[in-house]
């Protein structure tokens, strides 16, 4: 998996992590709202066109960015149309546990083919997001690299059959 580095002006090679929990949060002005509102209208909106809708300078809004960014509180990614990029197969796949819940989910969110990982409560431990080649490469990822964690209970594998909506502008409006 592959992240643009807006800072760097280059790909490099990684995961969107969730923030830390534990840190204590800061609370955001509205200045800083509305600084992430214009990003996830467009990530690539120049901070100079930010600057005119938020009344600062271009050298404050890219300090205000990075400082956005190195708190955790937002990142700037390219979001791909995985079907484009010829991974034919998307499933949610619901896990079930035994031992410690944070153990297997590290080990489930190194996999390349897995692009979200989330602790649950309900009936399934962890929810799963993975994208495939094809059906093949899913069957592959279930059967010969999730269920060989040996936390790994079950898993119960839901294919996407069309996404009707993903969207990235929770929180500012």
């Amino acid at each position: 998996m592959w992240r643009f580095d807006q800072c760097r002006g280059e790909w490099q090679p990684g995961r969107v992590k969730s923030s830390d929990p534990s840190r204590p949060r800061t609370p955001l002005d509205d200045v800083s709202k509305e600084i992430i509102a214009q990003l996830q209208q467009d990530g690539r909106r120049s901070y100079s066109a930010i600057g005119k809708v938020v009344g600062l300078s271009e050298a404050a809004v890219r300090q205000r960015v990075q400082k956005l960014v190195d708190g955790g509180v937002m990142q700037i990614v390219a979001v791909t149309d995985p079907l484009e990029l010829g991974f034919d197969r998307q499933a949610m796949i619901g896990i079930r546990v035994r031992g410690p819940l944070r153990d297997a989910a590290d080990r489930i969110a190194e996999l390349d083919e897995v692009d979200y990982v989330v602790i649950t409560a309900g009936p399934f431990d962890l929810l799963v997001e993975a994208v495939c080649h094809s059906d093949e490469h899913l069957l592959e990822l279930v059967s010969d690299k999730i269920r060989a964690i040996p936390e790994v209970e079950s898993t119960e594998t839901f294919m996407y059959l069309r996404l009707l909506k993903q969207t990235y502008s929770w929180g500012v409006r």
